[in-house]
């Protein structure tokens, strides 16, 4: 008559199995990635990155927008006469 083998022996093998797989799975990942990391080249070899462009200046702004705003100002009392001229003078040179 032939035996069984009880379901706790099998268990306990698949665990064994599977256990053992996963170690060396772990283990060649490691590997794998310290060859890889090897063979690609340092970080300090890398060339430095261009260094980005001079900022541009600001885009002169247009006398008549700004005249249009001071005249705004003027009419709604928060400059007066005199600092209305003032800035026109400055902005029109």
């Amino acid at each position: 008559m032939m035996r069984r083998r009880p379901i706790a022996r099998m268990a306990v093998r698949t665990t064994a199995v599977v256990g053992t797989a996963a170690v060396v799975g772990g283990h060649m990942a490691n590997k794998q990635a310290a060859a890889a990391q090897q063979q690609a080249p340092a970080p300090e070899a890398a060339p430095a990155p261009a260094p980005p462009p001079p900022a541009q200046p600001p885009p002169a702004a247009d006398p008549i927008a700004q005249l249009t705003q001071l005249a705004a100002l003027r009419d709604s009392g928060a400059l007066t006469e005199a600092e209305f001229e003032a800035q026109k003078a400055k902005i029109l040179g």
